[in-house]
This record gives C-alpha cells, structure tokens and sequence, in this order.
C-alpha cells in the first residue's frame, strides 16, 4: 500500500477510460495525488492513470492493455528521473487473474517499480 510519495514518484493505477476514479488505488489517486476526473490515461498530478476497463467498465481486449502499456513504459522512458510505482493495476475492480497483468509488465524500464509480488 502507497500512502505517500516522494517528489520523483508517480503513483500508477488501474483506471478506466472514461477517468472515473470512483475506488479502489484509482480513488486514491484522486484523493491524495492529483487524478483528474475525465482523464482515464497518462500522467496527470504524481499519477498515471493505466486504463484496465472501458468507458463501458468492461475489461479491455489484451491489444488494448498492451497498448496502454506500452505508454507507460515510453512516459517512463522520457522520464527517466521520475520512479513509476506501479500498483497491482486490473487485479480490483477490474478482475483480471493476477499472473495474466504481472506478465503483460515483464521487462519494464528500470524506473517502474512492480509491485513486490511482481517482482522476480
């Protein structure tokens, strides 16, 4: 659980497309590091909203999650004085399987962080 950061991290989690961040990491996001309502994808305040669902709140087609990740790790890649920690992103709300999501984020850049059980 992140309940701060430091002024090189942004905070990355599973949002929709429609930026509504109603629960879950993505309510915190809102309420603690600058999430915008309406923003469902990319960086905004010391956060990074990783679209998992739909604007319809259906789960997205893995081209899609592989698309979004692949922005990621090029916003991490520009960045690269910034840390992105990122959260256990579709393992929610969203309920994708837990190894499906750790595997679309093997050979992430160096400075996203996975979360620890990601890790190895």
């Amino acid at each position: 659980m992140i309940s701060s950061l430091k002024e090189n991290q942004i905070f990355v989690f599973g949002s929709n497309l429609g930026g509504v961040h109603a629960g879950g990491a993505a309510k915190q996001a809102k309420e603690q590091f600058g999430a915008a309502e309406g923003v469902g994808e990319g960086l905004i305040g010391k956060c990074y909203a990783f679209p998992t669902l739909t604007m319809r709140f259906r789960r997205r087609h893995h081209s899609g999650l592989v698309r979004s990740r692949d922005k990621l790790y090029s916003t991490a890649r520009a960045l690269p004085e910034k840390q992105f920690l990122l959260t256990k992103v579709g393992c929610g709300i969203a309920g994708y399987d837990e190894e499906y999501m750790k595997s679309l984020f093997r050979d992430a850049p160096k400075n996203v962080t996975l979360p620890k059980e990601w890790q190895g």
